[in-house]
């Protein structure tokens, strides 16, 4: 195994330092209060002035669409870095660098399914950031923890696909600059389970398309949206099918393996900004006549902390090795292990710094409880950590194969 990383990417990641640094984190407390400015005004969902200035300074610095792989001149390996420095800001960062999921997974979707003319309308623009699009998957009415009861009806009328459902947590839809909503839907109710559904690209703007509401995650209401939407009678033609007819569940599951590698990718970065908080934090504050940094269950705390993020990384980094070595398909177990693992210790990390913090840990004048709310959430994204237990004994109880162990040899 070899987890060094190129050239290129050495210079992408001082880059994305400099570029953190210099403009995300002194631009964290003016898109808070832009946001609050602009809910205010009834217009929670509009993006923030100094989120389009950081993202014309990611275009001008070129760190635009380095999600892209091999596109963008990089391995997983490489990405895997970058992309823990963006996790330590985990909405702006990505969001400046047109990297920022449901976006990322949507534009990896349609350069491997898409048609010349499905790439012309809507890759093209999400690549160059002139569009925003959301994912339309999960419903509240069944189990989509397994995606083939996803129960949207489409249904072939006249040359066209007629869709009708109702859907949750369509994040992205709330933005209005979104102009597509990818939607997987049952349009083969009586083949068999996994070649029942189609994936459409419904433009936002389609009669039918009803937007409920945005809902909140732990109180917070992202710029984005995470959008509830009624499909009521939308009627698309049968160009829009992304991928093939009945094949949608095969194209969902094209998308959201790379993205689970990139989430935990972005939770080592929310980890390691919690443990930097968590050390100042005990350096500077005095209690019991001398720092907190003096106590011993304050060292313990960092010391766990420093370890147990240091074994994600790892297991991340060996992850994203074995899809460079074998693409993502061959190594799901291995996705579904750090799936489970990275959101995990992030998610303790930070709660170890809200702990150090005290009462100012649970407010919104530091980012902690924010991002614990995002690593929290990620436990549930791209598959619930059960699920992905279930893959993980699956593997090991049928034989894990040697290239998926630690210590693997690519095959």
């Amino acid at each position: 195994m070899d987890f060094s990383i190129s050239a290129d990417a050495r210079a992408y990641l001082e880059a994305v330092r400099r570029f953190m640094a210099e403009h995300v984190y002194p631009a964290e407390p003016v898109y808070a209060a832009q946001r609050q400015e602009l809910t205010a005004r009834g217009r929670p969902y509009d993006p923030p002035p100094i989120l389009l200035e950081l993202v014309e300074t990611a275009r001008e610095q070129s760190l635009w669409n380095l999600f892209r792989g091999g596109a963008a001149g990089l391995t997983q390996v490489d990405y895997a870095l970058l992309a823990e420095e963006t996790g330590r800001s985990p909405f702006i960062a990505p969001a400046a660098m047109n990297c920022l999921s449901p976006d990322s997974g949507n534009m990896d979707m349609l350069d491997r399914f898409a048609t010349p003319e499905q790439r012309a309308t809507w890759l093209e623009p999400l690549l160059a950031g002139e569009i925003r699009s959301a994912f339309s998957m999960t419903e509240p009415d069944v189990a989509s923890s397994d995606a083939t009861n996803i129960d949207t009806r489409i249904v072939e009328k006249d040359g066209r696909y007629v869709v009708s459902g109702r859907k949750w947590f369509t994040t992205g839809a709330g933005d209005p600059r979104c102009r597509l909503l990818i939607l997987l839907g049952r349009s083969h109710p009586d083949d068999p389970p996994h070649r029942q559904h189609t994936m459409l690209l419904i433009p936002k703007d389609t009669p039918g398309v009803r937007i409920v509401r945005a809902l909140p995650v732990f109180g917070f209401r992202d710029q984005q949206g995470h959008c509830e939407i009624h499909y009521d009678e939308v009627e698309v033609p049968r160009a829009n099918v992304l991928g093939e007819p009945g094949r949608g569940f095969h194209v969902a599951q094209a998308r959201l393996g790379p993205g689970r590698v990139h989430h935990c990718m972005r939770a080592i970065g929310m980890a390691e900004r919690a443990l930097d908080m968590m050390v100042e934090r005990a350096k500077g504050r005095v209690a019991f006549g001398g720092p907190l940094s003096d106590q011993g269950v304050v060292r313990q705390t960092i010391a766990r902390s420093r370890i147990e993020i240091d074994q994600a990384r790892l297991l991340v980094l060996h992850t994203a090795w074995l899809v460079d070595q074998h693409g993502v398909d061959a190594v799901r177990s291995a996705v579904s292990a750090i799936k489970v693992v990275a959101p995990e210790v992030a998610q303790k990390v930070l709660d170890r710094a809200i702990q150090l913090f005290g009462a100012m840990g649970v407010t919104d004048d530091i980012p902690l409880a924010e991002i614990w709310s995002r690593a929290r959430t990620l436990r549930i994204v791209d598959g619930p950590e059960d699920v992905h237990l279930r893959t993980v004994a699956r593997s090991v109880l049928a034989g894990l194969p040697e290239r998926v162990r630690i210590g693997g040899l690519a095959e």
